[in-house]
């Protein structure tokens, strides 16, 4: 063999580098573990890690408020909080409220605010009703002047470039042609008989023509140059208004007359600003007005909103809308530990309404106290179980599965039935002697209650991880002690105890994890002090619909079970933890 043979690189059997080779397979390898976990790891993205992360969202999440209203946020970025806003901030708020009134989103920015100011809720709701008189004077006064301001095509004249109306023109002559197709398709379907060939060939010319109505796309408005630059607010203002008739009322701009806000908007232009030297379309209109608008009479848009409600001359208000403007807030979570952002910053929450804090300690202390039951009612039945004959046991074990058999509401009612101070349980004492008629035990709609009941739903997941270590103690080993001269309980305390303390670990974490989020059996028989942190989460999910207190205090157990899992690693070992 040569030397350039032995000191080339070693070569696989199809005659490629053996190093090249070997990676390929594994690279190979690699790809089928992967395909062969990749469901598994998508199930758990998907139902597991998303639902998490969309909870950690929500409960930063805040913008409803920015998106609502626009103009406000911005107009109370220099907002002395200890006076009223300026007309212009008013002004704003009219301007984005007429928008979120005929988007019908008003009402769910009040109940938005309203988890942080109780009644502002109301306040929106009655705004929305009155909201479209706001700049009712000043549309009168402009139509007085000339009957031209009261004319759509006026207004898209002086607002719209010549392009877009070209466009929109051509828009609706075709979508009129299309809807007048549809029409005579709909009375065509009607008028036939329904087991006629000429019915369905009618059908058919309606869908055609919806589809082709539906394939019409509408121009987006645009507003000229020149209007944003001689009428900055009446431009903002009437854009929102053929935007908004566009997307909600699906019309043209071209057939409908502005909000009364657009001529709020046109006032406050002509009163601040000189448009002597326009000379666009509706030049000679514009310039009729600005010499008169200095003697029209109306309201300010204060004055305006305190007509609509005089909740809109409250600083409270205005205060919550301003701590509450940035797209993301700390507001759920500093609610969900008793505390509230205002103006001033970080408050604590009336003493009336701190209660959360409370159920975060009821149920950490309830939890711990149902896992502690748990282990003392659950190591006994587990340790005979182990050390019966297996076909004893395994009768015994079917026992104790018995409970999944039957659903979970049945037996939580069934326990309201037990613990009731005239139920079975006071009547046995009573019989027996052990309590006395007027003296019954309260058992229900209590701690009590919930402890005892919960323990008896959750002692199954307790015995059997213990059932499933103690199987594989060796019966030798306490046999072995206790032939060296130990006694019963030593031989047991030194000896079979420890080698179960993982089956305890394992059945402590399932318990604890599983108690600390129940929240059935809590509203079913705990009353008023045996509910937990769970039954408020459902509360604002299904009731009050305040999702982000729901996601922060979701949040907050989370990190609360990871932090005590955290503790018990450190302590006791997770690697200590067996399931047999």
């Amino acid at each position: 063999m040569s030397d350039a043979t032995q000191s080339g690189p070693v070569l696989a059997a199809d005659g490629t580098p053996l190093k090249r080779s070997l990676a390929r397979a594994l690279r190979a390898q690699k790809m089928r573990a992967l395909m062969l976990i990749a469901p598994l790891l998508i199930f758990i993205l998907v139902a597991f890690i998303a639902p998490i992360v969309d909870m950690l969202f929500r409960s930063v999440e805040n913008q409803i408020v920015s998106e609502t209203l626009p103009r406000t946020v911005v107009g109370l970025q220099d907002w002395d909080p200890t006076d009223l806003p300026s007309d212009d901030v008013f002004a704003a708020l009219a301007y984005d409220f007429i928008e979120a009134t005929e988007r019908r989103r008003h009402t769910r920015l009040g109940s938005r605010l309203n988890y942080e100011t109780t009644g502002i809720s109301s306040l929106f709701r009655q705004s929305g009703r009155s909201v479209d008189e706001i700049g009712e004077e000043y549309t009168a006064q402009f139509v007085e002047l000339n009957a031209a301001w009261e004319t759509p095509a006026t207004w898209v004249a002086l607002m719209a470039p010549a392009d877009w109306i070209t466009a929109e023109a051509a828009w609706a002559e075709r979508f009129a042609v299309v809807a007048d197709a549809a029409r005579i398709a709909t009375q065509a379907v009607a008028e036939a008989d329904e087991a006629s060939v000429g019915q369905a060939a009618a059908a058919a010319a309606v869908a055609r023509a919806e589809a082709s109505r539906v394939e019409l796309e509408q121009p987006v408005f645009r507003l000229s140059v020149a209007a944003q630059e001689v009428l900055p607010e009446t431009s903002d203002a009437y854009r929102s208004f053929a935007r908004t008739i566009q997307q909600v009322d699906e019309e043209t701009p071209t057939a409908e007359v502005p909000w009364n806000t657009v001529y709020l908007a046109l006032y406050r232009d002509l009163s601040a600003l000189d448009v002597s030297g326009y000379n666009g379309p509706m030049a000679d209109l514009l310039i009729e007005a600005d010499a008169a608008v200095e003697t029209f009479e109306g309201l300010t848009p204060r004055e305006a909103w305190g007509e609509v409600n005089d909740g809109w001359l409250d600083l409270d208000n205005w205060a919550t809308i301003e701590a509450f403007s940035d797209p993301f807030t700390a507001g759920y979570f500093l609610s969900a530990v008793d505390l509230q952002l205002t103006p001033d910053g970080i408050e604590a929450q009336p003493e009336e309404q701190r209660i959360y804090i409370l159920l975060f300690k009821r149920t950490i202390i309830m939890s711990m106290a149902i896992t502690l039951m748990c282990v003392f009612l659950g190591y006994p039945i587990a340790y005979l179980l182990s050390n019966l004959p297996s076909r004893t046991s395994n009768l015994l074990l079917i026992l104790v599965l018995l409970p999944f058999w039957t659903s979970l509401l049945v037996r939580t009612s069934a326990w309201k039935v037990l613990l009731q101070q005239q139920g079975v349980i006071n009547d046995l004492l009573v019989w027996v002697g052990l309590v006395a008629d007027g003296s019954r035990l309260a058992l229900i709609n209590n701690q009590v209650g919930t402890i005892i009941a919960m323990t008896h739903i959750l002692l199954p997941f307790m015995i059997l991880p213990l059932f499933s270590v103690m199987k594989t103690i060796p019966p030798t080993y306490v046999r072995a002690a206790k032939s060296l001269g130990a006694t019963n309980f030593t031989a047991f305390r030194r000896v079979y105890f420890p080698q179960s303390v993982p089956g305890i670990g394992a059945g402590c974490i399932l318990v604890f994890i599983l108690s600390i989020g129940y929240y059935i059996t809590p509203e079913l028989v705990g009353g008023r002090t045996g509910t937990f942190i769970s039954n408020r989460i459902a509360y604002h999910i299904s009731s009050s619909l305040n999702w982000g207190l729901a996601a922060a205090l979701g949040t907050i157990l989370l990190v609360l079970v990871l932090a005590l899992y955290w503790a018990y690693d450190r302590i006791v070992g997770i690697d200590n933890v067996k399931l047999g």
